[in-house]
């Protein structure tokens, strides 16, 4: 130590935590730190996380690029805030811009295949194209959110309104899906600035993206350049360095449970609201009163492909539905072309066919094909793992007693993300509702929990329930619910006084 700066760590050294708990310096970290580094000590988990000197620069500069923008801001008028998001929607809409992009793209999915990492996400399919320029369409149209008059409390000779202001700086981190960065991009059309930093994986996309389309969509408008502002490392350090800025004024962070998880506490002790959007996996119950073919058609279009709202645990009241769901599995398989994948509690197994129980099937996963069993008891962690398929759908399923008991599934076992229940018992369903601890709850494919699909609005992130209900707000993040709320005084009396 000189001058009260850390300039070396030591293996063995041990660091307090928590204020009751001790870690340790591993010689791994030891032998890597160097003066002018940073260590991040996790208070919640004793992680000490490294975050090198230039990487910190990287992160730091970023925030004050945002921060100046932020500014600049307020003197923007919102048309040319409208005339940001229809050009931007605009240069990808043009080939020649896509076409730069999809060439990065393809080098991203490439080298991530190499590495056996996950690809579901990171293709940039011409869907997600449209999806992108729809949903910045549909920024351009929103109304602007500052000033918008939320309250408003008359008095004898004076009166207060409550009205909507910007929030501050935003810093994303998210994993590799292309079309975040775009979603992301909303906090503008309510006047806040955003930092956004995308997982390795496609980072040579979001690049391309920021060259071709934002930034030039920034200039074109008129807007400050770091009013979107893409933290240009790949390293995981980058996102704990921005998280860990107190200029920002909320963090938002979606990927794995884990790391998100993670980021989330760094921010947190940095004094940083954080709005967390990581684990999921959806739930579907049938009661007794469930009609076969509607629940059929909700489990197959709840496999189309994996992301946080696909099912993840099918609940039946009863097996009477059993045959159903199996074909529904297995067409869902047939669609994507490589099959099934089926995880039982073992007092299933007696009621499962023997063709099911015997058979075996090629499993599509990141680092490539598998030959495994079609069905497997569920793992330790049981009804809370979150399967994270590639082209296989994979699937856990459970029988209950009765609706109750299936609630009280959910309620201890799940995320608390999303639940469904497929019933012809409108008292049932009303009582799903009630008691389900759950943001989003349907009667249908699980499917639908997506802001721009379910809301026409662009979403940063869906929040489950996880670590408890969210205040005044629902689960979906989008871009025009970052803000604050400033009170505002007119005195017409002018002998007012107290």
């Amino acid at each position: 130590m000189s001058g009260y700066r850390l300039e070396t760590l030591t293996a063995g050294m041990p660091v307090l935590f928590g204020g009751d708990r001790v870690t340790h310096v591993s010689e791994a970290l030891a032998a890597v730190f160097k003066a002018g580094d940073r260590l991040i000590v996790v208070q919640e988990t004793g992680d000490l996380l490294h975050v090198p000197a230039d990487v910190h620069a990287i992160a730091a500069s970023a925030v004050g690029e945002a921060a100046d923008a932020f500014e600049a801001l307020k003197r923007v008028d919102p048309g040319q805030v409208s005339a940001f998001f229809g050009r931007f929607a605009r240069l990808l809409e043009q080939d020649e811009t896509w076409a730069a992009i999809a060439a990065a793209n393809a080098a991203d999915v490439e080298s991530a295949r190499a590495r056996g990492r996950s690809t579901t996400r990171l293709v940039a399919t011409a869907k997600m194209r449209a999806e992108m320029i729809e949903g910045l369409l549909g920024w351009r149209d929103a109304p602007a959110v500052e000033g918008r008059v939320v309250e408003r409390v008359e008095h004898e000779g004076w009166s207060v309104e409550q009205v909507t202001a910007p929030l501050g700086v935003v810093g994303f981190v998210f994993e590799g899906r292309p079309n975040v960065f775009a979603d992301a991009a909303g906090v503008i059309r309510s006047g806040n600035t955003v930092v956004f930093r995308i997982g390795s994986d496609a980072l040579g996309t979001a690049r391309a993206i920021a060259e071709h389309a934002l930034k030039p969509a920034l200039f074109a408008a008129g807007l400050p350049v770091g009013a979107a502002v893409l933290l240009d490392s790949p390293e995981r350090s980058a996102g704990w360095a921005l998280f860990s800025d107190p200029r920002l004024s909320l963090a938002v962070a979606r990927g794995s449970g884990p790391a998100v998880d993670q980021l989330g506490a760094v921010a947190r002790q940095a004094g940083v609201p954080v709005s967390l959007h990581g684990t999921g996996g959806a739930w579907l119950v049938a009661d007794e009163n469930a009609d076969e073919t509607r629940f059929a058609q909700a489990v197959f279009n709840s496999l189309d492909r994996k992301a946080c709202n696909t099912l993840n645990v099918c609940c039946l009241v009863g097996a009477r539905l059993l045959p159903a769901f199996l074909d529904a599995l297995r067409q869902a398989g047939e669609r994507g072309g490589h099959g099934c994948k089926l995880h039982i509690d073992e007092a299933l197994r007696p009621s499962l066919p023997d063709a099911w129980l015997t058979a075996r099937t090629r499993v599509r996963r990141a680092d490539g094909d598998h030959d495994e069993p079609l069905v497997e008891g569920l793992p330790d962690d049981g009804l809370a793992h979150e399967w994270d398929w590639e082209a296989t759908p994979e699937v856990s399923l459970v029988v209950a007693e009765d609706l109750s008991a299936a609630i009280a599934l959910f309620n201890r076992y799940s995320p608390r993300l999303a639940a469904s229940l497929i019933s012809e018992d409108a008292s049932a369903r009303a009582r799903f509702y009630a008691e389900i601890a759950a943001p989003f709850v349907g009667d249908g494919m699980t499917r639908w929990v997506d802001g721009q699909f379910a809301l026409n609005r662009p979403e940063l992130g869906l929040s489950n329930w996880q670590h408890g209900r969210l205040l005044a707000r629902s689960g979906v993040l989008s871009g025009d619910s970052v803000f604050t709320v400033r009170t505002r005084m007119h005195q017409d009396d002018a002998d007012l006084g107290r």
